[in-house]
């Protein structure tokens, strides 16, 4: 199987998940990427099935409305069942590295909003440790040069993602050779770094649900 073929699996195995759940007023978070944009596709068959969606980005908001769903401002929401996104590097604990898109902050926003984050990807995602993909940090520009410091510091190797301005107005700093053995207090180490918006660790609210693609099927884990 392609890549794009085990994407394509995971994103329908998570929609047959959800799809006996939905309501009419349910509201489903939709996530950024390649991954991601499977979900979308397929989730629009069943459209009229729910009321709409919540988006961590301005391109999965575009793609969601090209398919007529409606796309709701999360504030005026609050909380809903089901977060579905991929995700650059999982481990086993299903804690994930996200951000490679640039829409990491508000892939964190949405999921801590989510009761329930089902994170898609094909296996070649899965890793014993973290931080073979660099670890995606987002900043505000004045403080890119102080935060990228301060990483140096937690023996990171930082490098500026030239030409990117996130929906947010912050920069990304892509941090290679982190040796990544407690995600949890990493993840609080550099969100704690003034200046920085966010961290694309997501261990300290990881994913409940982890569907893999594999050339076998789909490989489903849950959190413990």
């Amino acid at each position: 199987m392609t890549q794009d073929e085990l994407k394509q699996a995971v994103a329908q195995a998570a929609l047959d998940y959800i799809l006996p759940k939905l309501e009419k007023d349910s509201i489903v978070g939709i996530g950024t990427g390649s991954t991601a944009n499977f979900f979308i596709d397929a989730l629009a068959k069943h459209k009229d099935l729910f009321d709409g969606a919540v988006s961590s980005s301005k391109a999965s908001e575009d793609r969601l409305k090209d398919h007529g769903i409606s796309v709701f401002d999360l504030n005026s929401v609050g909380t809903f069942e089901f977060y579905v996104d991929g995700a650059d590097e999982t481990n086993e604990r299903l804690e994930l590295i996200k951000g490679g898109g640039a829409a990491l902050t508000r892939e964190k926003i949405v999921a801590a909003c989510a009761k329930e984050f089902i994170c898609i990807a094909d296996d070649s995602k899965m890793v014993s440790l973290l931080g073979q993909f660099p670890l995606p940090v987002e900043v505000i520009p004045m403080a890119r040069s102080f935060v990228a410091r301060e990483i140096v510091k937690l023996g990171g190797d930082p490098v500026y993602r030239e030409g990117v301005v996130t929906d947010n107005g912050g920069v990304i700093l892509d941090v290679h050779n982190l040796r990544i053995d407690s995600p949890m207090e990493l993840e609080s180490q550099i969100n704690q770094i003034t200046g920085v918006i966010t961290s694309g660790l997501f261990a300290l609210r990881p994913a409940d649900v982890l569907m893999l693609g594999t050339t076998n099927g789909v490989t489903t884990l849950k959190a413990n």
